[in-house]
């Protein structure tokens, strides 16, 4: 029985796997990667070095209104800068020191900046699936060029460099930290200007290039946010580093100075938000002038932006331009995959012919890149990726060489040469923005046929009337002939059809043709038959989210549409209650919609603005949108309802008559301590963060926040695991009889299992409980309350449900006449209805609990609360219940409905019936595991329907500016959740599901011979 409905979970499980991986290959279309390498012989390097060595330091984070080009005043939008020092260099040695707003293109992770900076290459789309792991770059890189040349580099700060360039620094100048602890402000810092300023002060000069990497501007920024006091001491912390570096760089170094990218107003980045791809640049020459005053580099060289909030426009610059810039100014080739164009102002002097500079930079710099294009188009993988766009390219460098002869052929020669660079640059990014529509079209038909599967699974099970375990096989064993069937063909006629399909290799035809055919042998072979009760059932809800993720606008505002569908999916209900004949269920049904309606929408004033939103939305999860504290109202409030949660959660499992002593106990011994510690520790994390004791305090702070979050940690997973994996020996009831006084205990102890809270289902709430608590432990102050709520909330509707189905019996009784009186009856959910308020809310409290479909909403903090410092694999273990946790909530929340308070039924009621209890019994567990099935199906289908929209959302709007902000990450997220309710299914139905109606089996039995006797 189990391997029947494992198999077909897993079989669906595995088509939607192929489906995404069919659909994502299409859509993260690599860049090809050259190991070619520059040379003299193959571009211009007649341009003369400036400098003999360079010191390039990265300020993670440091956005371009966080360094003023001049000195702040209240009035500017540069009213936060600290960083002054450059502006007094600036009016001091204006051909010296260059400040500029340079453009980080997203994803605006460090790794994939790194990468861009030192190769000068484009981020694809793909690359967003590289942003967490490192593997060293195969590409021609500045590193490289140096290391080839005989240079010495020294590195410290973020290890990520040493990840990607493993042998392009000196071992015995290499100081590398872990950049992950985002909780900790101090120790990458003061480890680099623990190594930097011994280096720069050697009178032996021991390294030509030194990078320092700085993170505690990007921590702090993480952790509080971008207007925090902490943010303003680092800044300044860093000014203090700047203005002693200058003050003992030597005459020949060159210092820059740049962000890796910037940061929204949260202080997280990833997107491509202005703000997070507006990164602050300081080019600062020592002794060597860069520029020649005595005129300006021509207008069409040089690029202006506005920053947010300012009417002066600042000059601006690609990012990667710094790579062919530096590379020149000491003296090495521009590495080979460069695509940025050299900074006009850094090269406007005279050289030693007469010739500008300039012209020299310009003209070495677009040979590269032609030699660049000529490779890549001559690739037989990548060739025909440029074939639209060659013949502009090849128009465009032939113009560099027969330009028109003017009265200042140099300005035309050098404006030619950065045309036909930007040009080059503006056509590999549309070129790597592409994608393979046969392979995301297949994609979305793997989907379409897996979700058309589901739904007539589902329909084939909720009109069952044969026997439940030999159907399931049955539809199994066509699965799998299908399965095998399909990728025989596919391998088949492999080579036919090539030519119709390319790209695809032996292993994608396979998976294509093995899923098409058998998702189509159970569609057509079991397909149930059209009625207008068949038409009716597959709610509307599930079409109208599906298709709003098709609208930017719709996927935008998508936390607010949640709201209105999870209210809206209550309203069966409501109907229900007001045409129930009976008060008292006409009371609770309107009571615990009204309960439920009131908790969900509590839920929703925690707010997480995602860009697009603004000026539409306040950010209420946190103190403001720029500063990442909890709001001072969660702080007194966590604690007390954190307390309170296990008494309020309790008043939903007492029923008349009942027992609910073992409920008390395991919500109050096993879920409250857990509930409280969790709160705690993260009200001391608040305390760490905002200084309340002093910087003195913070270390044991955060020891103390560990320990308490482990303590709290072992508590659910040891204490609670083993309690609820000994449960069934602690409540059977006794079978033996030594006298009157020992029978009446017996039978009380089987009326107590009859109508009680230790019904089938309790110990499945508390294995649901367990994940609960973990998850807890995960969220910030502001997402306690939130889950909390959506605890109460779903409490409440399994209630609704259960006086729903005893409405729709009564009514039933009435209109049938059989009945007098309403007799209890077992709840059966064999409709999407009593699944889909369970699936919206965990959309809901994934929104309210801090979270949007963007990668800066990730909530680093969550990786430290069993460890102060970053500790695998318990940091990804935090982090992923933090980002995961609501959607796994609430999908293993699902066959918890067929389970609540379920009583046993088929009691014996005279003697001599034991035979036929057991058969009875019998058949109630094929109903039960039926109906499990039923909600696990239910919400798998809803979820894969979401990621459907999603995918087709990203296909529709592949071409739009919008895409990276909006379609595409919401399909990532999409298939996350998905994977996650997979997950959650699977394990509630092989780990739960199975053992509750195990359990309720023996209790039947035990309960049969305490009647019989």
């Amino acid at each position: 029985m189990l391997a029947s409905r494992l198999g077909l979970l897993l079989w669906l499980f595995l088509l939607h796997g192929v489906g995404i991986y069919l659909f994502a290959k299409g859509f993260f279309q690599p860049r090809l990667p050259f190991s070619n390498t520059s040379t003299c012989v193959k571009t211009n390097c007649g341009v003369r070095p400036t400098h003999k060595r360079a010191v390039l330091l990265i300020i993670d984070s440091l956005r371009f209104d966080f360094i003023a080009p001049n000195p702040p005043t209240p009035q500017s939008p540069f009213h936060h800068s600290v960083l002054t020092l450059p502006s007094e260099l600036t009016a001091k040695y204006p051909d010296r020191s260059f400040i500029f707003n340079a453009y980080a293109d997203p994803p605006t992770i460090t790794l994939q900046r790194i990468k861009s900076i030192m190769t000068g290459s484009l981020p694809t789309f793909g690359d967003v699936a590289n942003s967490f792991g490192g593997s060293p770059i195969a590409e021609d890189s500045f590193l490289s060029q140096l290391k080839r040349a005989g240079k010495k580099l020294a590195f410290m700060g973020d290890n990520t460099w040493t990840s990607v360039f493993p042998d392009a620094f000196e071992p015995n100048m290499t100081f590398a930290y872990d950049p992950f602890n985002a909780d900790d402000l101090h120790t990458v810092d003061n480890g680099v200007i623990e190594h930097l300023f011994p280096l720069l002060s050697d009178p032996s000069h021991p390294f030509d290039l030194l990078i320092g990497h700085f993170l505690g501007v990007d921590h702090a920024g993480h952790r509080v946010g971008s207007d925090h006091p902490r943010m303003k001491a680092k800044l300044e912390e860093m000014n203090e580093v700047l203005t002693r570096i200058v003050q003992r760089l030597e005459e020949d170094t060159l210092l820059v100075v740049l962000g890796d990218h910037g940061m929204d107003r949260s202080g997280n980045h990833g997107g491509d938000s202005i703000l997070e791809t507006s990164s602050a640049m300081w080019v600062y020459s020592h002794s060597t002038p860069l520029s020649d005053l005595s005129s300006n580099p021509p207008p069409a060289l040089l690029q202006f932006a506005n920053f947010p909030g300012s009417e002066t426009p600042y000059r601006s610059v690609q990012q990667i331009d710094i790579l062919p810039t530096l590379s020149l100014l000491l003296g090495v080739p521009i590495p080979y995959s460069n695509l940025g164009s050299v900074i006009p102002e850094l090269f406007w002097r005279i050289s030693w012919d007469g010739k500008r500079v300039l012209d020299l930079a310009l003209q070495a710099n677009a040979e590269q890149i032609q030699e660049y294009l000529e490779t890549y188009r001559s690739s037989a993988i990548t060739g025909g990726e440029l074939d639209e766009a060659w013949p502009n390219l090849q128009t465009g460098f032939r113009g560099i060489h027969t330009a028109a002869i003017s009265t200042d052929p140099r300005s035309l020669t050098s404006i030619d040469f950065n045309d036909f660079n930007r040009l080059a640059l503006a056509t590999c990014r549309a070129v790597w923005t592409q994608f393979n529509p046969l392979f995301m079209g297949l994609g979305l038909l793997v989907m379409g046929t897996s979700l058309c599967a589901s739904w007539i699974i589902y329909a084939g099970l909720a009109d069952l009337k044969n026997p439940f375990d030999a159907w399931m096989k049955r539809v199994l064993r066509l699965a799998l002939r299908g399965t095998g069937g399909g990728a025989f063909v596919g391998l088949a006629v492999c080579s036919y059809f090539s030519d119709f399909m390319p790209g695809f290799n032996v292993f994608d035809k396979g998976l294509l043709f093995a899923a098409l055919s058998s998702s189509g042998s159970v569609i057509i072979s079991s397909s149930p038959k059209i009625t207008t009760d068949s038409l009716k059932r597959p709610p509307i809800i599930i079409f109208l989210h599906s298709l709003a993720l098709l609208s930017k606008s719709f996927t935008i505002w998508e936390d607010r549409l949640v709201l209105i569908l999870l209210i809206t999916s209550i309203a069966p209900y409501l109907f229900t209650g007001f045409s129930t004949p009976s008060k008292r269920l006409r009371n609770q049904i309107l009571g615990y919609s009204l309960l439920f309606a009131v908790c969900v929408r509590l839920m929703a004033f925690s707010t997480v603005c995602r860009e697009e939103q603004y000026p539409f939305c306040d950010v209420t999860f946190f103190v403001s949108a720029s500063e990442q504290l909890s709001p001072e109202i969660m702080r007194y409030l966590a604690v007390p309802v954190a307390v309170l949660l296990p008494w309020v959660a309790n008043q939903f499992l007492e029923v008349p008559g009942a027992d609910p002593s073992m409920a008390k106990t395991r919500y109050f011994v096993f879920l409250g301590p857990v509930l409280v510690a969790s709160a705690v520790g993260w009200v001391i994390e608040w305390a760490d963060s905002a200084l309340v004791l002093g910087n003195g305090w913070s270390a044991a702070l955060r020891e103390a926040r560990s320990w308490i979050g482990r303590a709290a940690f072992l508590w659910i997973c040891l204490g609670g695991g083993v309690y609820w994996y000994y449960l069934n020996a602690q409540t059977r009831p006794s079978t033996g009889f030594t006298g009157k006084e020992e029978e009446t205990q017996a039978r009380s102890r089987m009326v107590r299992h009859r109508h009680g809270a230790d019904s089938i289902g309790t110990s499945y709430l508390f294995f649901w409980n367990l994940f609960f608590g973990l998850v807890y432990m995960s969220m910030q102050l502001t997402g306690q309350v939130v889950l909390a709520l959506s605890l109460i909330s779903l409490l409440s509707f399994f209630n609704l449900q259960l006086r729903v189905s005893e409405a729709h019996h009564l009514q039933a009784s009435l209109s049938s006449s059989l009945n007098t009186s309403p007799t209890p009856i077992k709840p059966t959910y064999t409709t999407f209805k009593a699944v889909l308020p369970i699936a919206l809310l965990g959309f809901h409290a994934l929104y309210t609990t801090g979270h949007q479909t963007t990668i800066s909403s990730i909530q680093l903090k969550a990786a430290f609360v069993l460890s102060a410092d970053v500790s695998y694999p318990w940091s990804f273990i935090c982090l992923v219940l933090n980002s995961s946790g609501p959607m796994f909530l609430f999908g293993l929340a699902a066959p918890l409905s067929v389970f609540w308070k379920r009583p046993y039924t088929c009691m014996p009621q005279n003697e001599g019936q034991h035979t036929d209890l057991t058969d009875k019994s019998d058949i109630e567990d094929e109903q039960i595991k039926c109906e499990t099935m039923l909600a696990a199906l239910a919400v798998t289908v809803y979820h894969l329907a979401v990621v459907f929209g999603a995918a087709a959302g990203s296909l529709i709007s592949r071409q739009s500016p919008m895409l990276w902000k909006v379609s595409g990450p919401r399909f990532i997220t999409a298939v996350l959740q998905l994977l996650t309710v997979d997950s959650a299914v699977i394990i509630g139905i092989v780990m739960c599901t199975e053992r509750e109606i195990g359990r309720g089996s023996e209790r039947r039995k035990d309960i049969a011979v305490v009647g019989t006797k």
